[in-house]
């Protein structure tokens, strides 16, 4: 008796319509990995024409000289107190130039395993070099200038080689960055954790912030690093505090939220920080900024500090500041491309620290307590 079933011979009314489901699964695949290309080369040929180009650096310290595969990286990062533009008349003012409203060196150590920024004060009085200006003519060299003149009068190569002859440290990229930038960075995390340690009420600058640990979106973030009549009062050391602990909860929150593992969050963050941006030549597409953020992926958040250099009053005039003489030790640090050590790390910001505490080993007790708070931040 012959066997019940399908002769093998006899052809299958289904396997046509199973080519058809591969092949249109097959053809769906491609035309989204086609697209998906697609829309990340144009995404990226975007980001690549939001960033302005500056020029390039004219160097004063010597480039050191080493045959190691991997150097140490120094950055300086540059915020522009610029009122020109959209979005960037913070207190009510607008126009009136350029200065350095926040500059910090920023130090990657040649394994990438730590990295440290260190805040230069903009009200120090410091011996400036002579370089070329805004308008392109000579700018003399000043012994006793303000630190942010430097920027007002030939913007980042002035800057640039400014601190490369204060502290003999090599200068391999430099960032600048405006308002815009830092409120939609912001946002683009959905926001930063702060600790105020007291209530902003200030209608005359229009800042109003609350006490306490709470999270700022970017226009709040903002206000909280700039604010200097109420959390410090005119003090730059304070904002200076304010900022480190902000810029370190907020690579805190790119880690904890997993920014980097989602395009979406990446996109938006670069987005705004493209359009805000100016960089030296050798650093001015997102490629090669995604490189060199791919560097710190073995950086723990732990290795990832900021301090103030060493100050002290200007004997000239007490509103003012100079450096102390243990910048010198600082700036050889840096140039021997070693860590912080006790001496300078004791009182770091860490991008690992709990929102409004300091870094661990620095105390929060007694006159350590007492200096927080007249920073502007919780004891």
């Amino acid at each position: 008796m012959r066997e019940q079933g399908r002769d093998s011979n006899v052809p299958n009314a289904d396997e046509p319509r199973r080519r058809t489901v591969l092949v249109v699964i097959v053809v769906s695949q491609v035309l989204v990995a086609v697209l998906t290309a697609v829309a990340v080369i144009v995404g990226y040929r975007h980001l690549d024409g939001n960033i302005e180009v500056g020029p390039e650096i004219d160097h004063v310290a010597q480039e050191p000289n080493d045959s190691a595969p991997d150097q140490p990286l120094n950055v300086l990062v540059m915020g522009s107190d610029t009122r020109d533009g959209t979005g960037n008349d913070i207190d009510g003012l607008s126009g009136g130039g350029q200065r350095a409203d926040t500059t910090i060196l920023i130090h990657v150590s040649a394994d990438r395993r730590e990295a440290y920024g260190v805040s230069l004060p903009r009200d120090a009085k410091v011996a400036r070099p002579a370089c070329e200006g805004r308008d392109g003519e000579r700018t003399p060299a000043e012994d006793a200038a303000m630190f942010n003149t430097a920027y007002a009068l030939g913007g980042e190569l002035c800057t640039v080689r400014m601190v490369e002859h204060l502290t003999g440290i090599y200068i391999d990229h430099y960032v600048t960055i405006d308002f815009n930038g830092f409120v939609g960075m912001v946002d683009a995390v959905h926001g930063v954790e702060v600790c105020i340690p007291k209530e902003v009420d200030d209608p005359e600058h229009d800042i109003y912030l609350e006490e306490g640990t709470q999270e700022l979106d970017g226009r709040q973030a903002l206000n909280y690093v700039r604010e200097r009549y109420v959390l410090s009062p005119n003090s730059d050391i304070g904002r200076m505090k304010r900022q480190q602990a902000f810029i370190a909860s907020m690579v805190n929150r790119v880690f904890a939220a997993n920014t980097l593992a989602r395009f979406d969050r990446v996109y938006q963050f670069l987005d705004a920080a493209t359009q805000s941006i100016r960089t030296d030549p050798e650093l001015n597409s997102v490629g090669k900024l995604t490189r060199l953020a791919r560097e710190f992926r073995h950086t723990g958040l732990d290795k990832i500090n900021f301090v103030t250099v060493p100050i002290e009053p200007y004997p000239a005039d007490p509103n003012r500041l100079q450096f102390a003489p243990g910048a010198r030790a600082l700036w050889e640090r840096i140039r021997d491309d070693e860590p912080l050590g006790r001496q300078f790390g004791r009182d770091a910001i860490s991008a690992d620290d709990e929102v409004g505490t300091p870094s661990s080993g620095s105390g929060s007790s007694g006159a350590d307590a007492e200096q927080r708070l007249a920073n502007g931040l919780c004891a």
